[in-house]
């Protein structure tokens, strides 16, 4: 079987490192679980100086922009960055050290109807291998749906396999968040997770909802460790209780 690895991330909300509950996100704010007072650079360092590498950078709402620079800076060629990416600044992010792009609400119209031009736009621009396609999803009845705008807008998209084999050709990753227990501590969705471990095409990392070490064996073993996983607010680097960072190097050093 293959294994399920945590994948770190530096969330970013109004230019610090943040962990929030994903599904209160607006223009008006978010609920916060912790404030960093250190800089996003010190992260980037932290995860460069144990080699560990596939984490993100998201850029949640205005004003990160700055804070980005600073965590792609700190580790070139380490961190994937997402969070208002466009075909029209994706060059640009990779210019300053980022390993790929992270885009989902580009790829919609404002009333959530997918583009596939703009996926095939940045693809060519960019090369697919270099683009992550986050399907951040909702709970919808019978399934899930992509959520876009701050995880607030959904789209027309199901979150299938049949979604991720029709847009495995723009991107080289999946990044799923499942927004609905993003930042709650109370557990993953293991229906999506055991979805998600069915296919068998490029990486996917899931988010949300990880509390620690019995969580990330739980995705291992309903994925059949096909899943990668990030942990934010259960992390003793954010704030949480539920895991610490060393007890993750050792996971992944299994």
């Amino acid at each position: 079987m293959a294994i399920t690895k945590f994948r770190p991330c530096i969330d970013l909300h109004e230019g610090k490192v943040k962990q929030i509950v994903g599904g209160t996100l607006d223009e008006h704010g978010a609920v916060e679980n912790f404030v960093s007072e250190r800089p996003p650079s010190w992260y980037a360092e932290k995860f460069a100086s144990d080699d560990l590498r596939g984490g993100h950078v998201i850029q949640l709402g205005p004003g990160n922009e700055e804070a980005a620079r600073e965590a792609l800076a700190a580790w070139p060629g380490g961190l994937q960055l997402g969070g208002g990416v466009t075909g029209a600044n994706a060059g640009e992010w990779l210019a300053r050290g980022a390993a790929a792009v992270i885009v989902t609400s580009w790829f919609f119209d404002s009333s959530g109807v997918f583009l596939e031009d703009r996926a095939r736009e940045l693809a060519d621009l960019v090369g697919a291998e270099r683009v992550v396609i986050d399907l951040s999803c909702r709970a919808v009845p019978g399934g899930w749906k992509v959520a876009m705008n701050r995880w607030q807008t959904l789209t027309e998209m199901d979150v299938s396999l049949e979604t991720l084999e029709r847009l495995s050709r723009y991107g080289g990753e999946f990044l799923i968040h499942a927004a609905d227990v993003e930042g709650k501590c109370g557990g993953v969705d293991v229906d999506l997770v055991r979805l998600l471990g069915q296919w068998n095409g490029c990486p996917v990392t899931y988010a949300g909802g990880v509390r620690g070490l019995d969580d990330l064996a739980l995705i291992e073993d309903a994925s059949g460790g096909r899943l990668d996983a990030t942990v934010g607010s259960a992390l003793d680097l954010f704030g949480g209780t539920g895991v610490s960072y060393e007890e993750l190097l050792a996971w992944n050093a299994r």
